[in-house]
């Protein structure tokens, strides 16, 4: 996973609406896991809520950001979560031996993911499981604008690149995770978030997706006018109503259990 900084202050200004599909995949997911892995686990917030869902288990939070684990570990030192820095590209199950590996969000920053799962299934023990959510809405303005943007004559030379890859239908990851010998259920959910303030849209962005962009935008300045262009893009696809700011997020969840 290409290295991106995050800032786990602005991710958790949302924390409610980014943690209820978490919520909502954990409770799909079957038995009493033993040992449990929550790779992409951010800044531990929806991670040390596994603590009360299985209060027996032995719980591992591994993300590639430094910034997340640092604020994993300072905020739930007492969790008894053990919280470290990995790349899910090169998780190897091997050193936690979990029966549950969860993911939240994280993996559509993988390119080709699908090539993981038959490593990682393989290292589940019978009855074992995968389970994961994420987003599914980079057609949408908010990535389609970013990306016109970033490739636009003022921008392209320093922010220019390809449109984020589509992650894969909700179908393909059953028919994979269904070739691995699991029983698979498969579903997408779109929710209509509703987001307040001014700019909440560009808010929002700033805690995920727009991170790759702002790296390469270092000067003050620079990054200023790049925002305010943005902002204005997104607050006419966006238009504000009384009740506040209506961002429609589809999400894709899987969760597969080793047969």
């Amino acid at each position: 996973m290409n290295a991106v900084s995050w800032d786990p202050k602005q991710y958790l200004r949302h924390a409610d609406l980014r943690s209820r599909p978490f919520f909502e995949l954990v409770d799909r997911v079957p038995g009493t896991p033993r040992r449990v892995v929550d790779l992409g686990c951010g800044p531990g917030n929806v991670t040390i809520s596994l603590t009360e869902r299985w209060p027996d288990a032995t719980l591992v939070g591994v993300d590639s950001s430094p910034e997340m684990i640092e604020q994993a570990r300072r905020d739930h030192a007492e969790s008894g979560v053990a919280f470290r820095v990995g790349d899910i590209v090169t998780y190897d199950p091997a050193e936690d031996e979990p029966d549950l590996i969860l993911s939240n969000a994280a993996l559509q920053w993988v390119p080709g993911h699908l090539k993981l799962f038959p490593g990682w299934i393989e290292a589940l023990p019978q009855g074992g499981v995968l389970a994961f959510q994420v987003p599914g809405n980079f057609d949408q303005p908010s990535h389609a604008l970013l990306t016109e943007l970033r490739n636009s004559p003022r921008w392209r030379d320093t922010v220019g690149g390809p449109h984020r890859a589509a992650i894969p239908e909700p179908a393909q990851y059953l028919a994979t995770l269904s070739g691995l010998g699991c029983a698979v259920d498969a579903w997408e959910t779109t929710y209509h978030q509703v987001l307040h303030g001014e700019q909440s849209v560009l808010d929002w962005m700033l805690g995920t997706g727009l991170r790759p962009t702002l790296d390469l935008l270092p000067d003050p300045q620079q990054r200023e006018a790049f925002l305010a262009e943005y902002a204005a893009l997104l607050d006419a696809a966006y238009p504000r109503q009384d009740f506040g700011t209506v961002l429609p997020f589809r999400r894709v969840f899987a969760v597969a259990v080793k047969m």
